[in-house]
């Protein structure tokens, strides 16, 4: 089965949970309307349908053969990234200024999950030019934009991210790529990069690497650290002194090519500094913010590709007699398959929600409510990375179960997005760092007001229940009011801990701590559906989708919220597990 983009459930959340309404009624996205806004994202479903999703199986197979430094891209790969492209949808959020459409970024969230349901190996392309777009957009020298930024923003170029080496991974403390400035206002490049997605390929004719790399005389740690522009091809059109020295053979994303790569095996490659000396790694947290929400999507999408595979095969497989049946039912009859069904669909919705509220945020931040709307963006990029990559993991897994056997072969496709989904939860920052990020570094903003006031906001959607009592609801209310109780006394217990100098604490519970916002976050995006699918039904819609909204929404809350209490518990053991940790290991 192939992949069928769901429009209509992404316009939906765009409206009744990201707000898109309210924005384009408040003109913050210009003269966009929502008629717009549903004919782009119908066009993107179009393109995701029929040129990238028929790809996903021959990436997978063919994988990204490495000969003589050149790597070969799968069969149908060039031509779908050039019908893509010239799309314009490589540069649909980007500046016009540089070639771009200047679209909401929460426009683009959609259209990501949708290019990355269709190929999380194709998909991941493009997303790691749009960080080196925003990049080199904030901290670039303006002689950098003008030769870079067009053709990165039309897609004729790409972009990577190179920072982990062989001895540095998450711990970019331990870098040694080096940078020897030249005295024309270039430098040379000398090192080693492993991890490089679409380090080399034959997309494009050039790719701009932006490398990590210290200065001679640096200071220790991360603060010695500089960005660098090092494009594989230089303005003169000669070869730069870099290469892909290898590729990495994967457990999933066949399509997409990991590489090795080496910097200066004749001297240097020549690079041009972004930003300010030994500031680095600031402007390189510019690409990541970026690249977390867009691998957040990637779960969202793979969830949701799993998800629809899943169904069909469920509704054609006849196995056993349902209760009350006289021969073998559709396995999707049964009530534990409609329970991993039903687990999959609303994992992958809730999490949708938290991305497409985070997207907004981001647009939110560029307009009046500026800092207010940065650091609630802040605050939910982890969560939106971590949770939705956490559920892609146990989305894809509940579909490999619900295939059976049949899952465990390769011959459905159902075990490729097990694979595939793998990697989600820890490149981009693993999800134990995005969950430290949460309690460290974002429940503080503001001494807490940041969290508070999204808590608050929790509260709103709650307090909408009670305000329409409707019997179709059944507990939603009640579980969404209990949960978010269990999420306003963790988070109290996290930001004492934190204020206590008890930082082992608060970080032995980060991770619990993420589930619980995520979950919680992620059933009141659910809520808001189920309200505003119910205030349609009382307008006179006929849609069944509303019906159904109201059934997810309610199973979420009776089924997946009620894990809420237990991880609070979790929390507030106070990281007690550490005290003896040793001893349990050890036996």
């Amino acid at each position: 089965m192939t992949y069928r983009a769901p429009v209509a459930d992404m316009l939906f959340a765009l409206r009744h949970v990201a707000g898109l309404d309210a924005a384009l009624a408040a003109g913050r996205h210009g003269d966009l309307a929502l008629e717009d806004a549903e004919a782009i994202l119908a066009e993107a479903g179009k393109v995701a349908e029929s040129v990238i999703a028929p790809l996903n199986r021959v990436g997978d197979r063919h994988g990204t053969p490495l000969k003589d430094g050149a790597i070969t891209t799968p069969p149908g790969w060039r031509e779908a990234y050039r019908t893509w492209i010239d799309g314009g949808w490589n540069g649909l959020s980007a500046d016009p200024e540089h070639g771009g459409q200047g679209l909401p970024l929460v426009l683009n969230a959609a259209c990501t999950e949708m290019w990355n349901a269709a190929s999380i190996a194709f998909g991941l392309c493009p997303l790691l030019t749009a960080g080196g777009i925003e990049a080199l957009a904030q901290h670039g020298s303006d002689d950098l934009k003008t030769r870079y930024l067009d053709k990165l923003v039309s897609g004729e170029w790409t972009a990577t991210m190179n920072l982990t080496e062989p001895q540095a991974g998450s711990d970019l403390a331990l870098l040694r790529s080096r940078a020897e400035p030249v005295g024309d206002g270039s430098y040379r490049i000398v090192g080693a990069k492993i991890y490089i997605t679409y380090g080399e390929h034959d997309l494009t004719d050039n790719i701009v690497h932006l490398v990590l790399a210290r200065l001679k005389d640096a200071p220790a740690g991360t603060r010695g650290i500089s960005l660098f522009l090092v494009p594989k091809v230089l303005p003169d059109g000669s070869r730069n002194d870099l290469r892909c020295s290898g590729i990495e053979h994967k457990l999933g994303i066949h399509g997409s090519p990991t590489c090795s790569m080496a910097f200066g095996d004749d001297g240097g490659a020549i690079g041009w500094l972004i930003g300010e000396a030994n500031r680095g790694l600031a402007c390189m947290f510019t690409m990541m913010n970026s690249a977390r929400l867009n691998v957040g999507l990637q779960g969202v999408g793979i969830a949701e590709r799993a998800y629809q595979q899943a169904l069909g095969y469920a509704r054609d497989r006849r196995q056993g007699k349902a209760p009350g049946s006289a021969e073998a039912s559709p396995i999707v009859a049964h009530a534990d398959v409609q329970r991993m069904l039903l687990t999959m669909k609303a994992f992958t919705q809730a999490a949708r929600g938290i991305c497409y509220l985070t997207a907004d945020a981001l647009d939110a931040a560029e307009g009046p409510e500026g800092q207010t709307a940065h650091d609630r963006a802040s605050l939910l990029t982890p969560v939106a990375k971590a949770f939705s990559t956490d559920i892609a993991n146990e989305v894809t897994s509940l579909g490999v179960q619900v295939h059976g056997g049949m899952g465990f072969v390769e011959e459905t496709g159902a075990a490729q997005h097990m694979r595939d989904a793998r990697i989600l939860g820890i490149y981009e920052g693993t999800n134990g760092i995005q969950a430290i990020d949460l309690v460290a570094r974002k429940l503080p903003l503001n001494g807490g007001a940041t969290v508070r006031a999204q808590i608050a906001s929790l509260r709103r959607t709650a307090e909408g229940f009670l305000k329409d009592p409707d019997p179709a609801f059944g507990r939603i209310g009640a579980r969404l009011r209990a949960g978010i109780e269990s999420l306003d006394r963790a988070t109290s217990f996290q930001l004492k801990a934190l204020a206590s100098n008890r930082p082992e604490a608060a970080l032995a519970g980060a991770t619990p701590y993420l589930r619980l916002f995520g979950l919680v976050q992620g059933g009141a995006c659910l809520g808001r559906q189920a309200l505003a699918a119910n205030a349609a039904l009382k307008a006179g819609e006929t849609d069944p989708a509303h019906a159904g909204r109201i059934a997810l929404a309610r199973f979420f809350a009776d089924n997946l919220l009620t894990a809420a209490e237990g991880l609070e518990a979790s929390i507030l053991a106070g990281g007690h597990f550490t005290d003896d940790a040793e001893l349990a290991l050890a036996s």
